[in-house]
């Protein structure tokens, strides 16, 4: 007989981050509890609220399945001596509760087996919620304790709720005992709820206000949110991120507006979007037009009789923050953003790497090397470069930190710096994250590139590259980021010489060969990662080459693309395999020129023919199309052709045509590396 099983925890307020964690780590638990002990289910729902973390499993049996037990012993020769049962034999057959004469034997070991009846259900839930309890602490650093017990958990329970069919399961814990009750929401329906079934659940707390399900939650919400801005001729501005933590802040959302004063509005957007995103939680509201409205969108957690009293609130508590910003704002812009740099130099970038402002002096370098490189105007570059750091000493940076670089652009325009070198300190932190835009303009890149460059050849000069576990200095993104860049913005640099130059610049540290060849392997590596919806074999194709300048990867990369896609392809790459076997094990032999005199069969003559007269191009996709039609005199010549001949000069000169060969699979790519 199958039923249906629910477990809730019912909580203080959990913190919004751990809500949906919890609950997808309880559902994990219940449901492989079951299934490793041999107990039927059908599918399972989580449910979170910020009160409550629950799921509930369909048609799980009553009983597990019958249990096969199996045990093995030690081995026969340390198990017998002159045909009786040494002490270890007899130790092992009393763990398992038999007679010697009971064991088997089985792989050269004392082997038992037995068949137990399965237990039911009811009697293994207890083991699972302990199991489950303890992996959702891993997920919670510090816990709490309550009424002076020793149990914890990340915040006071305050009932348990659990189900199998119809029938309370007698679970104990945190000083409670599960029941078949629930609670609604705090206030609007505060008496507890009898549940005779899990069937029930979602709806009776659906009818005593609370919305358990939290992807509906959160769709109602959105919902909620457009509506609203609607209303106010606008579109709301709803980020994945903020949408979720609000959905786990609140059980029944009901959508509401303020309004905030128009004084606010001279404040630059990202700071008014700052301060009512994350210290409010309110979601901004944009016209038409793109521009900011002085309006927000909130979600309560109560339907009120008298929502303008929470509208008050609301703009009561978000009032005093903007007036900070204002005065932030006001105060920062009293002096030009190139006085704040000189503080630079009291500020520490890292112990061993000395203070920001050296930090800026050698970015400054290296984006007047790259400008140069590239034939970038090189005193826009550098005047951008200079001050690209400035605005950390300004107020509204210390109280908006992730507004670094946004109003160092502000602060710029307004200190009358050109319009490049404000857009390119404004965006020189970016790509920010990944799939992030990189600069739009080219001081921009290369300001950004230059900062990232510097960034990594400092850590790794001090010896603290990233670990598999731990990136404290997020050099997997800023290698990403500076690769991005050079590839999405079409700058055509060579990366590792580039890497050589920031690394000579630091100050303290190892900056030698050795250090050096660790950047060029970690930075070019993160391209795996950018090229994962490819087959792994074209990133490893092109990586063998050691191709330093990440433009030129990527048009081979797309190359090979176009390649792959043509029917000689996987031939021609299983070929080069195979030649690349045979110039293996011949060593160092055959690798002057090919004497065509020495030629014995026409296969050898046709395709020594067809590869000198391959089109001379630059192309990568032309050369590799040039090369797909090698394929027939390159099956041709494995078909006819024994190349270790036994006349030595001819062994060497066809050895010598596959050299040739190999060097033309090899000159895009190492085809031979690709899947075929």
């Amino acid at each position: 007989m199958n039923t249906d099983f629910l477990l809730e925890l019912g909580c203080e307020d959990l913190p919004a981050r751990y809500v949906l964690p919890l609950a997808n780590a309880l559902k994990d638990g219940v449901t492989i509890g079951l299934s490793k002990r041999g107990v039927g289910l059908g599918a399972a729902k989580s449910f979170a609220t910020p009160r409550r973390i629950a799921v509930i499993v369909e048609s799980v049996a009553d009983k597990q399945a019958d249990q096969k037990i199996e045990r093995h012993g030690p081995a026969l020769t340390a198990a017998l001596k002159d045909g009786q049962p040494t002490q270890a034999a007899l130790g092992f057959a009393k763990s398992c509760g038999v007679e010697f004469s009971a064991l088997t034997q089985k792989d050269g070991k004392l082997y038992f087996a037995k068949s137990e009846p399965g237990r039911k259900t009811a009697e293994l839930i207890a083991e699972i919620f302990e199991e489950t309890l303890k992996s959702m602490d891993v997920l919670v650093p510090k816990r709490m304790r309550w009424s002076g017990g020793d149990e914890t958990f990340v915040r006071p329970v305050q009932w348990i709720a659990c189900l199998l069919g119809g029938k309370t399961l007698p679970l104990q814990r945190f000083g409670l005992k599960a029941g078949n009750k629930t609670h609604g929401h705090r206030f609007h329906a505060p008496k507890a709820i009898v549940l005779k079934s899990p069937a029930e659940y979602e709806k009776k707390l659906k009818a005593a206000k609370v919305v358990a399900d939290f992807e509906s939650r959160k769709a109602e919400i959105k919902k909620q949110i457009e509506a609203e801005a609607k209303k106010l001729k606008g579109k709301a501005r709803i980020t994945d991120e903020l949408l979720t933590e609000v959905t786990a802040l609140v059980e029944w959302p009901v959508a509401i507006h303020g309004r905030m004063e128009q004084r606010f509005m001279a404040l630059p957007p990202e700071v008014v979007i700052a301060t009512i995103e994350t210290n409010q939680r309110y979601f901004p509201v944009f016209g038409n037009d793109g521009k900011l409205l002085p309006v927000f969108v909130t979600v309560s957690n109560i339907e009120s009789k008298d929502f303008k009293q929470v509208v008050t609130g609301n703009e009561r508590v978000v009032r005093p923050r903007l007036t900070d910003a204002l005065f932030f704002w006001e105060q920062d812009r009293k002096k030009p953003l190139a006085d704040y740099a000189a503080a630079l130099d009291k500020v520490t970038f890292q112990k061993e790497l000395g203070s920001t402002g050296d930090k800026v002096r050698r970015v400054t370098k290296l984006a007047a090397h790259i400008a140069e490189q590239l034939g970038e105007d090189q005193a826009t570059v550098q005047r951008a470069a200079s001050l690209c750091k400035a605005d950390l000493s300004t107020r509204m940076v210390f109280e908006f930190p992730e507004l670094q670089g946004i109003m160092g652009g502000y602060y710029a325009e307004a200190s009358g710096e050109p319009k490049a070198v404000a857009q390119a300190i404004r965006e020189h932190y970016q790509p920010t994250q990944a799939g992030g835009a990189i600069p739009s303009t080219r001081a921009g890149q290369i300001v950004a590139l230059a900062d990232k460059l510097d960034t990594l050849a400092g850590i790794f000069a001090i010896g603290q590259k990233p670990t598999a576990s731990k990136d404290p200095f997020a050099l997997r993104r800023a290698a990403l980021g500076a690769l991005r860049i050079c590839i999405e913005g079409q700058l055509s640099l060579d990366v590792s010489a580039l890497l050589k130059s920031a690394l000579e610049t630091q100050p303290a540290g190892k900056r030698d060969a050795a250090t050096l060849k660790d950047l060029t392997e970690f930075v070019p590596e993160r391209l795996r990662a950018y090229y994962e919806s490819l087959p792994p074999e074209m990133y490893e194709a092109v990586r063998a080459l050691n191709i330093s300048a990440p433009l030129d990867f990527d048009a081979r990369i797309k190359a090979l693309q176009g390649f792959w896609a043509l029917p000689a392809a996987k031939n021609l790459a299983a070929a080069h395999k195979r030649v690349r076997n045979i110039l293996k094990q011949s060593g160092d032999a055959a690798t002057s020129s090919v004497d065509a005199a020495l030629f014995e069969h026409p296969a050898e003559k046709t395709l020594a023919a067809k590869m000198a007269a391959l089109p001379k191009t630059e192309d990568y996709t032309n050369k590799l199309k040039n090369l797909a039609t090698l394929r027939e005199p390159v099956d041709a010549f494995f078909e006819g052709v024994m190349v270790n001949a036994e006349n030595p000069a001819v062994r060497n000169n066809r050895l010598a045509l596959l050299h040739q060969l190999d060097k033309l699979c090899r000159d895009v790519a190492d085809i031979s590396l690709l899947p075929g």
